[in-house]
């Protein structure tokens, strides 16, 4: 019986492929690509290997035509290393543009913080800041030595006065007679002639267009004002931005036009970096406890304790695609969906109707997802599919599955992932003390959903000693691209398959939901109600500056998108009350704002206008109490005694006849938010109570409307009414009715202000 197994063993033959260690064909060709051959292989082996392996390696792929999908950063990295990385000019020729050289990158615009929130407050721009993120590492060393007749070293130097300009943050008014001016002005003289003048004319072009003189006084990037110049000088002069903001088809060409001109110049290819759409966009993202929220920026700061449920994309108007964009799509040899912010990078980009389906209509591309390497704070910190645990990397497919339309079937096939083995213990163990845990690849799921997952190191050594942090090494990156697309007629049947019919896809789209407002015009439609609204103050203390309040009072609206403009309605002054005259019963509540109905405004102790969040919490707390207006006619408290035997008390609610309130909501809509508030109406259709037992507290009506517009808006801002609400977070169970019915009313008043309060 021996001698049998033995004979059988001896009759077995071995492909060199099959002394990899890997499981699958594809990892074994990218880890061969990038490790190289084991050394304890037989020579034989090894010679056919190392063969294979030059073939991988040495077949050219600069006709190779690649299109990747992302936002900032993670998009950024894996074109040419990430460009607002300090070190990144010390190595700026790296990752896919320079194996690739036909790399086009197609970026997100949903991006509203930072120096692109800021610019759009004054222009009807989609979000610039990751395309001027990409546009700088997509720069070529190749391009800018035929260009400007130089050789590698001087690329070099070029690139890294590239990245101190277009990465120049500064704090202050831009105003040309301070040093930092000179300084932008003396590093753009150090460039090669026609790169330094085109340069220098979009610096004047930034102090001669009136049109962008608001820009100059925030807090920006340079790069990014660049980038607006170059958009802005493919537009007449004549043509405000007011008008602009109607006639967004005229930016739409300027945006193209702007764009490659200045990836022209710095040495990108042709198209190296388009938007998805030439519509500006905002993002909108739905919890699964119910809550909205709106803006790319909130979905980073907000700690809801829940995961993301679904996110939306609110466009402006008319949503347009570029033909170009398409095509590039349509001719890819190579699509790849890059790392980045999982809600907020590759979904909102297939948000835009075409995209998806033009990249299942190439059906001979070689496609491929890189998936994120660590669990992000607001984003994958919980899983929906079990938010006790942490994210896996089919979670993170499950929600691309979700929210692109027509779900993930033929936009990916592989996955490429991290492999755990290859980091060091040590380093994970310091990560995970603090609180980095990297996202789990579930290889066994993945192929049930006929994914393949590849794992091999693609993070970046020279990063992990330098800075201690992981992240994916562009080199190494693009090395497993090249090994996966030079190998693909190993482990496809039929790489020039295409069957069925191609869909036509329109160029241009639509809003479903009408057109909204753009984010510069409901910056203007802040600024405008608060300069009729009057500041008044009680008292010595504070002494407030109305404008610098007015100020605040701007940053603070501005910063919270999903409170509409027509909430700032219901108020017209706002008064700053000395400590010693608020006469505001704190027994029950340290709220310290309020709404007055009586003269319409809103009341804040002094003492909280001087601190950034207590001035915050005030407003949202005032404004929400606001939307009730006057719609109460008499409140009054009242003792339940039985035999003089205090038992506890009944509060009474008399509202104002329906023709003589002003008021957000309607009569019906009152009458819902009351019973949720748990007022129990009476034979009189005005006239509500609620019985309060000995001792309990009691939060009144319109209290508890600021407090839950302020929760709404962020949790952060109303700690008491986050503890009631938690109650959604505990598991759920029939042993405790009470529990049911509790959780039950907190998801009704959830969904009341995402469908009533805060519609939009």
């Amino acid at each position: 019986m021996i001698l049998q197994k033995l004979r059988e063993i001896q009759q077995v033959r071995l492909s060199p492929l099959d002394l990899l260690p890997q499981v699958d064909l594809r990892e074994k060709i990218v880890d061969l690509v990038l490790r190289g051959v084991p050394d304890n292989v037989h020579s034989i082996a090894k010679a056919h290997l190392l063969a294979l392996r030059k073939e991988l390696l040495e077949t050219s792929v600069e006709d190779v035509k690649v299109v990747v999908f992302g936002g900032g950063t993670g998009l950024s990295n894996i074109v040419g290393g990430d460009s607002r990385r300090e070190n990144w000019a010390k190595k700026p020729f790296v990752g896919l543009k320079e194996i690739f050289p036909q790399t086009r990158s197609i970026v997100c615009v949903t991006d509203n913080g930072g120096s692109t929130g800021e610019l759009l407050k004054d222009l009807p721009l989609v979000a610039v800041g990751d395309m001027r993120h990409v546009l700088l590492s997509s720069i070529e060393s190749s391009n800018l030595q035929k260009r400007y007749t130089i050789d590698t070293f001087e690329a070099g130097k070029i690139a890294t006065n590239l990245a101190e300009i277009f990465n120049l943050r500064f704090t202050r008014p831009f105003i040309k007679a301070t040093e930092q001016f000179q300084d932008v002005v003396g590093r753009m003289s150090e460039l090669p002639r026609a790169l330094g003048q085109y340069l220098k004319y979009l610096l004047e072009y930034l102090f001669s267009d009136k049109r962008l003189a608001a820009t100059l006084k925030r807090p920006h990037c340079l790069g990014n004002l660049l980038l607006a110049a170059a958009v802005y000088r493919e537009v007449d002069q004549n043509i405000s931005s007011e008008q602009l903001s109607q006639k967004q088809e005229l930016l739409h060409a300027a945006i193209f036009k702007g764009i490659n001109a200045l990836a022209k110049v710095i040495g990108a290819c042709e198209r190296a970096v388009l938007p998805c759409t030439s519509t500006p966009a905002q993002l909108r993202v739905l919890y699964t406890n119910g809550v909205e929220i709106v803006g790319e920026h909130k979905l980073s700061e907000s700690r809801r304790g829940f995961p993301v449920d679904s996110v939306q994309v609110d466009y402006c108007d008319t949503i347009r695609i570029y033909d170009e964009v398409l095509a590039d799509i349509e001719g890819a040899d190579i699509l790849i969906l890059a790392p980045g912010s999982l809600y907020s990078s590759i979904i909102p980009v297939f948000k835009v109707p075409g995209l998806a389906d033009a990249v299942r209509n190439n059906r001979k591309a070689l496609k491929v997802l890189v998936s994120n390497l660590w669990v992000q704070a607001g984003e994958t910190d919980l899983s929906i599919a079990d938010p006790e645990r942490k994210f896996h990397v089919s979670d993170m497919i499950r929600a691309y599955e979700k929210n692109i339309p027509g779900g993930t079937e033929g936009l990916f096939n592989e996955v490429l992932c991290i492999s755990l083995n290859d980091i060091p213990a040590s380093v994970l163990q310091r990560y995970a003390v603090e609180g980095k845990i990297p996202i789990f690849v579930d290889r066994d799921k993945l192929f049930h959903e006929h994914y393949i997952p590849i794992e091999c190191g693609v993070y970046s050594r020279e990063a992990l000693v330098e800075t201690g942090v992981i992240q994916h090494d562009p080199d190494i990156l693009a090395l497993a691209i090249k090994g996966l697309y030079n190998g693909r007629s190993c482990f496809l049947l039929s790489p020039e398959a295409d069957s069925g019919e191609k869909n036509s896809l329109p160029t241009r789209y639509e809003p479903p939901d009408g057109a909204r407002i753009l984010p510069c015009q409901k910056y203007t439609g802040i600024k405008e109600k608060l300069k009729t609204v009057e500041i008044h103050c009680v008292g010595n203390d504070p002494k407030i500056d109305d404008q610098e309040l007015k100020a605040d009072l701007c940053d603070i609206l501005w910063n919270h998108p999903v409170i509409p403009l027509h909430h700032l309605n219901y108020f017209d002054a706002i008064h700053c009350i000395d400590r010693q005259y608020w006469n505001r019963d704190q027994q029950w509540d340290n709220v310290f704002s309020f709404f007055d109905p009586e003269d319409r405004s809103i009341k804040i102790r002094g003492d909280q206008i001087g601190v950034r969040q207590k001035l915050e919490i005030a407003l949202m707390i005032a404004l929400g109490e606001s939307l009730l207006g006057n719609y109460a006619e008499k409140k009054e408290m009242r003792e339940v005694k039985i035999d003089s035997l205090p038992l506890g008390r009944v509060y009474h609610l008399y509202l104002k006849e329906e023709d003589r309130r002003r008021c957000f909501l309607s009569h019906e809509q009152i009458r819902s938010f009351l019973a949720l508030a748990r007022m129990c109406s009476t034979e009189d259709e005005n006239h509500y109570t609620r019985l309060i037992n000995k001792g309990e507290g009691f939060t009144p009506p319109g209290l508890l409307m600021g407090l839950m517009y302020a929760w709404y808006i962020d949790n952060r801002l109303a700690s008491h009414i986050e503890y009631k609400m938690s109650v959604m977070k505990i598991k759920q169970t029939d042993l405790i009715p009470e529990q049911l019915i509790m959780a039950g009313r907190r998801r009704k008043m959830v969904s009341f202000f995402k469908d009533v309060i805060f519609r939009q």
